[in-house]
């Protein structure tokens, strides 16, 4: 006969399965939602700025698409501003291709990385990660 004991919830590295799991993903994407809100709401004008800016600045697309691996193996598309030369063909080898000048300043301050606020809003990734995981590559 074989015995099968459960296993206490309080294992480090294991999470618990249950009520308090969901409460805190729960409040996890409540917090999320709050805090990706209000910097939206508060960077909106200097987002709006910059999109003119990058506009003006050449041809191309103002956001910059990046494919990434979410939770559970999910796709999807991160969204940063534009901050190199655009090259629709692909043409240019990796280094040839340079910053704009408006890229640089973008980068050295961290700008072009607002508008994954949006990605967060719509639930593809989180301000807030408990956990400390790194960055897995899949592929």
């Amino acid at each position: 006969m074989i015995l099968i004991r459960k296993l206490p919830a309080g294992i480090p590295g294991i999470p618990s399965v249950g009520s308090n799991w969901t409460l805190r993903i729960k409040m996890r994407r409540i917090a999320d939602v709050v805090i990706a809100g209000a910097l939206l709401a508060i960077t909106l004008p200097l987002m709006l700025g910059v999109a003119l800016t990058i506009r003006f600045e050449g041809p191309g697309p103002i956001l910059d698409r990046l494919s990434c691996t979410g939770r559970g193996g999910r796709r999807f598309q991160m969204l940063k501003f534009r901050t190199m030369v655009h090259d629709p063909e692909g043409t240019l080898p990796s280094w040839a291709r340079r910053p704009t000048q408006i890229g640089e300043f973008l980068r050295y301050s961290r700008i072009e990385c607002l508008p994954q606020l949006i990605n967060v809003l719509r639930g593809e990734i989180s301000i807030v990660d408990p956990e400390d995981r790194s960055p897995s590559f899949l592929d």
